[in-house]
Order: C-alpha cells, then sequence, then structure tokens
C-alpha cells in the first residue's frame, strides 16, 4: 500500500480499520487513532491553517507511507523496523490492554518515522523553514490523542488507575511523554536532513533501536504500573470490533471546535 497524497493516507487507513473490525485485528486501535489524526490535518490543510499546505500534504504523505510500509512488511514476512516489530508482535496477546497498543504505535510512528518524514520533506537547509507547520501538526496530534481518552474511559473503567499511579493516561503512563518525543523528533528530523545517506542510514537504525526499547518498557512495565494493568485488563471491553468502531468515532467536531483548554504534559 503506497500513498500519493493525503486522500490516499486517509482512505488507505479507513481500509485498515474496516479489515481490523472485520478480522477482529487490534492493529485497528491504532490505525483508528492515526485516521483521525490525518482527517484532522486534512481539514487543516484545506482551511489554510499551516504556511505551506502542499508541503504539508507532502509531508503527510510520507508519514503515512512509513507506517503503511511497517503494516505491509509485518504482514508479508514479520519483518520491518524493529520498534514497528514491537507493536505488531503484540496485536495477539489479549495481556495488553489498549491503551499499550495505541501507545505503541504512537512510540514507533514519533519516535522513528516523524523525523524520517520531515527531513524527507524538507532535506538540507528547507528543513528549517518546515519546523512551524512541524509544531502544528504535533499539536492536532495531541488534541486527538486528548479526544481519545474520553472513549478510553468508556472502554476502560479503571483507568483512573493509570492517572494515580502513572501520571496522565493518555501522555505519561509507563514513562511516556508525547510531547518530548515531538520535540526529539525535531531535533532528530534537523539532524537527518544534514546528513548523506550512510550517514542518514545510522541515524535511522539508532532511533529504531531507541524506539524498540521504549516498546519494551510500554508494553512490560515494573512496579506498581505491572498489577494496575492487570486490574484494568480485567474489566476493560475485550469486544475487538466493538473497541475499535468506539475509538474510530472519538472524534466527533471539528478541529476548531475541539477544546483547547486541556494541555499535554511533559
Amino acid at each position: 500500500m503506497t500513498a500519493g497524497n493525503i486522500d490516499d493516507v486517509v482512505d488507505g487507513l479507513a481500509r485498515i480499520v474496516q479489515e481490523a473490525g472485520r478480522t477482529r485485528d487490534r492493529a485497528g486501535y491504532f490505525a483508528a487513532l492515526y485516521r483521525q489524526v490525518t482527517v484532522e490535518i486534512r481539514t487543516a490543510i484545506h482551511s489554510g491553517l499551516f504556511d505551506d499546505g502542499p508541503r504539508m500534504d507532502r509531508f503527510d504523505t510520507h508519514f503515512g507511507n512509513r507506517y503503511f510500509e511497517a503494516h505491509d512488511a509485518w504482514r508479508h514476512d514479520r519483518s520491518g523496523p524493529r520498534c514497528w516489530r514491537e507493536a505488531f508482535g503484540l496485536l495477539d496477546d489479549a495481556d495488553t490492554v489498549i491503551v499499550q497498543h495505541l501507545l505503541l504505535g504512537v512510540n514507533a510512528h514519533i519516535n522513528l518515522d516523524l523525523a524520517v518524514a520531515a527531513a524527507r520533506t524538507s532535506p538540507g537547509g528547507e528543513i528549517h523553514a518546515l519546523q512551524h507547520d512541524f509544531e502544528l501538526i504535533n499539536d492536532i496530534l495531541a488534541r486527538v490523542v486528548l479526544g481519545v481518552q474520553d472513549s478510553l474511559d468508556d472502554l476502560s473503567p479503571l483507568m483512573s488507575l493509570l492517572d494515580r499511579i502513572g501520571g496522565r493516561t493518555d501522555e505519561q503512563i509507563l514513562d511516556f511523554s508525547i510531547r518530548q518525543s515531538r520535540q526529539e523528533a525535531w531535533c532528530n528530523a534537523l539532524l537527518l536532513a544534514g546528513q548523506n545517506d550512510t550517514e542518514r542510514a545510522a541515524t535511522i537504525e539508532r532511533l529504531d533501536i531507541r524506539a524498540a526499547v521504549l516498546a519494551r518498557l510500554i508494553a512490560r512495565p515494573g512496579g506498581l504500573l505491572r498489577p494496575a494493568l492487570e486490574l484494568i485488563r480485567h474489566t476493560e471491553n475485550n469486544d475487538i470490533p466493538a473497541v475499535i468502531t468506539h475509538l474510530d468515532n472519538a472524534m466527533h467536531q471539528p478541529l476548531a471546535q475541539q477544546d483547547t483548554g486541556r494541555q499535554p504534559g511533559n
């Protein structure tokens, strides 16, 4: 699956969500979240929010193709980047709760794919002109995640345990910070944009290894989070198609009407 523009990305994600619901595949959890992010980005492009809408279309297309490539590689022969293999490898694990599946996808897509897509969109000195729009797209991601939190509350009645034990359920659970990861992704994009092919390959390898380590921490946390996740698992909705549908309908309002008063934590 290869997208040629942002419409293709939305359509491709919708197909993955639909197929995952039909086959009871937990890959639909992250795909549903990601589809909503992409729809919001497309809306923002059409409304003129970004400095350069066509460039953001290309950026989102590169970003989406990173996910499609990883998804297809895993389906084909269980290959692909390490961090995505860690995420996809837990799809059949009933002990992994919904929020972990979401964070495993977010981890791989932000800590590896985001910097790669940015550098591919704006190589060399062009990368600096991308920064403002890059930060806007990250804010859209944060707002969608905040919107999905309400769905998680419905699907996992005991998610409040993680509010008390591990921080905000949508961001700081399992010591994972979306805001910090986005900032690091931009620094890595700056690095990648100025490198030659050999240097870039080495940097991408390093980012993949680091993201894979983070994935293992998300999947198998220690301390008080482990028994808390056990309790959550026993009470959350385990109807995979119903969970996918619920997550895929988490965002009902246009971007401009989303609640911007709730700010992501660090």
